[in-house]
């Protein structure tokens, strides 16, 4: 199996494991992708997920050894995105474990993720453009929308490597963690995410995602709409700290 998955309490850790072509993804490792990660919607325990790359290695793309041939990715309009995930919309975070390279259908997979935590020498970048083989699984979509258009085209036309630090400067990276911890730092980050209240989180996190290409004012009302369906949760939250969890500047 090119990938395992790995639980521990309400944190779902993906592990790509294809260490020996630098995580690349085929088709059926595509595939494997997206059933573990529907498997983690599913799971009602599951709050948060990681995925990261076994090896020292994020992703390195699609497998470009395999295109053409049965185990090539999938291409097509419908159902699931080549690199597998892609084109799911899940109502549950999952934050990227970022090793050495992300780059070209690997920074797509990372594109995909809700965060990116990314050691010191994590690599990203469009290294797919020297082999004249495009983004077709998101690239060309959440990169704008993650960082600008003007920083998306630098680094979609040149297809330069982009160290953690500058990604971090530019909004690619949420967060910049010592070699050799990225998964440790990202199963922490996902562990605070899944303590807190899930249905306010969650739907807070679906106004964002769901107000792109809104205006303002229907994405206020969207917001609202989203806001009251929770307010039980609220009301529960306020409840406590009235009763004395706030205290001592604590406000969660």
């Amino acid at each position: 199996m090119s990938v395992r998955v790995e639980r521990r309490g309400p944190v779902t850790t993906v592990v790509l494991s294809r260490p020996e072509v630098r995580n690349a993804v085929d088709g059926p490792t595509a595939v494997e992708l997206a059933a573990a990660f529907r498997e983690f919607e599913a799971d009602d325990s599951a709050r948060a997920a990681v995925l990261w790359g076994e090896g020292g290695t994020f992703c390195a793309g699609a497998d470009l050894k395999a295109m053409g041939g049965e185990h090539g990715n999938r291409v097509a309009e419908d159902g699931d995105g080549p690199m597998g995930p892609t084109r799911l919309r899940l109502s549950k975070p999952v934050i990227a474990a970022v090793a050495g390279h992300a780059v070209a259908g690997g920074l797509e997979l990372a594109l995909w993720c809700d965060l990116r935590v990314a050691e010191e020498d994590a690599v990203f970048g469009v290294f797919c453009r020297r082999w004249g083989v495009p983004l077709i699984d998101g690239g060309t979509v959440r990169l704008p929308r993650l960082i600008g258009t003007s920083r998306a085209l630098d680094l979609i036309l040149t297809g330069r490597p982009v160290p953690a630090r500058e990604a971090l400067e530019m909004g690619l990276a949420n967060r910049v963690v010592a070699p050799g911890t990225a998964r440790a730092a990202a199963e922490e980050l996902a562990a605070t995410l899944a303590a807190f209240p899930q249905a306010c989180l969650r739907s807070d996190r679906a106004s964002v995602l769901d107000q792109e290409g809104l205006s303002e004012e229907e994405a206020l009302r969207q917001e609202l709409r989203y806001g009251a369906r929770v307010l039980p949760e609220a009301l529960e939250g306020a409840a406590r700290f009235a009763d004395g969890a706030g205290r001592h500047g604590s406000f969660g």
